[in-house]
């Protein structure tokens, strides 16, 4: 049975403001809200290899607006935040390298949608949050892969590969459970609508509907922070489920065998490895592991590290090395990316961000392309 959900979270996620803001003044109303804004850009160079080369730009720009009740004078603990998007330009992966991991991870196409819309509340040690929301946010996330460009350091493949999952671009409705079991160990859990509306049907991402066949997306993780030689270091372990049932979505009368199940297992590491001054250096992995059968992505591994602060006298430079690779189906091979970064700050609301990778086996022997030499060049602005 289809449900549509449009404006549902909407209505929720203002409804606490609307009820009470009677009550407060207008001056700690205001103070209540926080707005920012960000654009990046991205010149892609391929230089070689993939599918022919050349030059393509894209870019995203975000609007970004959050809303709390404590410091707006009403009750303690309800955040409403909605971030809004748009991607434009064009796909270089798709067009010149023919890359699975995607070298530039704001590759979208033309799209103006909303990204994320929920509220949360929080308790002593227990937050919950509800509605469209970005997986990636809060799980299979790394402090220094982020820095990053290519798409595989901010979500692995073995998510992103394998099953219709609630990122970037295109977000889903779930619901979160964020809880400090003790001072420094935390355990997440969620479920999410198992198959995103895709943009054909849901333009603005803000139409809704849990069809029948669409199943559910589980995922749990476990979060260390820790000290090693007094220097901080947070480890992850992760594991998610999804299902979905072929051919519901036309009979319901379909067997169960039709259920389709894919599993998957991740670890990651962000640890901070030498500091001095203003300078640090800092290394992460990542492991990801997927036994299903119809998983396209079965192994992925991935590392790197950051150095910070190597030129002038604050941490506003950052330096990095990185690999991923992704292994694929048997029989069809695997693809690395070795990729170096170098991020500067010009200004505290301004950077730019040179970048080379080299793309080994694009896509394996899903084709016969040769090797990729990519350069971008990314600009970012955040008001």
């Amino acid at each position: 049975m289809k449900r549509k959900l449009s404006g549902l979270v909407v209505l929720l996620c203002f409804f606490s403001y609307s009820r009470l803001s009677a009550q407060s003044d207008t001056t700690s109303i205001c103070n209540g809200f926080k707005f920012e804004a960000s654009y990046i850009g991205d010149v892609v160079n391929n230089l070689s290899g993939g599918i022919k080369t050349g030059t393509r730009y894209l870019g995203m720009a975000n609007i970004r607006a959050g809303f709390d009740t404590e410091k707006a004078g009403l009750w303690k603990g309800t955040f409403v935040y909605v971030n809004a998007a748009n991607t434009h330009g064009a796909m270089p992966s798709a067009e010149l390298l023919g890359d699975m991991q995607v070298a530039s991870n704001i590759e979208a196409g033309n799209h103006t949608y909303i990204q994320e819309l929920w509220i949360k509340q929080a308790f002593k040690n227990l937050e919950l949050t509800a509605g469209l929301q970005d997986l990636n946010v809060e799980f299979a996330a790394s402090e220094y892969g982020a820095m990053f460009l290519n798409s595989s350091f901010g979500i692995l493949p073995i998510v992103s590969g394998n099953i219709p999952a609630p990122i970037f671009p295109l977000t889903s409705l779930g619901l979160t459970a964020k809880w400090n079991i003790l001072k420094n160990t935390t355990l997440l859990a969620a479920v999410y609508d198992g198959s995103p509306s895709d943009f054909d049907y849901n333009p603005y991402n803000l139409n809704w509907r849990f069809n029948n066949g669409d199943g559910m997306l589980a995922i749990a993780e476990l979060q260390q922070q820790v000290e090693i030689n007094k220097l901080p270091g947070v480890y992850k372990l992760g594991a998610y489920t999804h299902n979905h049932f072929i051919g519901r979505l036309f009979d319901q009368n379909f067997p169960d065998s039709l259920n389709h199940t894919t599993l998957g297992l991740y670890a990651y590491g962000d640890q901070e490895l030498w500091q001095s001054g203003n300078k640090n250096l800092g290394m992460f992995f990542q492991l990801g592991y997927s036994p299903s059968k119809q998983s396209a992505n079965h192994h992925y591994v991935g590392l790197g590290m950051n150095l910070t602060g190597l030129f002038g006298k604050t941490n506003s430079n950052i330096l990095g090395l990185a690999v991923a690779h992704s292994g694929f189906e048997a029989g069809m091979g695997s693809e690395t990316t070795i990729e170096m970064s170098y991020q500067a700050n010009i200004t505290p609301n301004v950077f730019i961000q040179p970048d080379i990778q080299y793309i080994i086996d694009p896509s394996g022997g899903y084709s016969d392309l040769d090797n990729c030499f990519v350069a971008t060049l990314r600009v970012g602005l955040s008001f």
